[in-house]
């Protein structure tokens, strides 16, 4: 049930499907849930702007249900993201949801 989805300025990313195994990897270790619920995605050449200027960035949105932890996330995807593609962290913003449980519909039915 957790999901990572980075959208980058990017028009591509080097190893996209190595960085989505990263992110996998990182979001099952950070929330604690298994990898086999994860899901990862990764979308570049969006186009977007960061305090007005079109130089690389990127925006992520991290959800799940439960499990989140805001300030140690957000170092660590800043880190990854940011080693991975070359954006400066400073360009990388992050946003969090948690979701109820009756609200996230997997194999017919919800988790709630």
């Amino acid at each position: 049930m957790p999901l990572i989805n980075v959208r980058t300025s990017l028009a591509s990313v080097d190893d996209g499907d190595g960085l989505l195994q990263q992110l996998s990897s990182l979001l099952a270790e950070q929330t604690g849930k298994p990898e086999a619920y994860v899901m990862a995605l990764l979308e570049s050449a969006v186009p977007m702007t960061f305090a007005g200027s079109s130089e690389p960035c990127a925006y992520v949105e991290v959800k799940s249900i439960g499990a989140l932890r805001p300030p140690a996330m957000t170092a660590a995807f800043c880190d990854l993201i940011s080693a991975r593609t070359g954006i400066a962290a400073n360009r990388i913003y992050i946003g969090f949801e948690d979701v109820p449980a009756s609200c996230w519909g997997w194999n017919g039915s919800t988790f709630g």
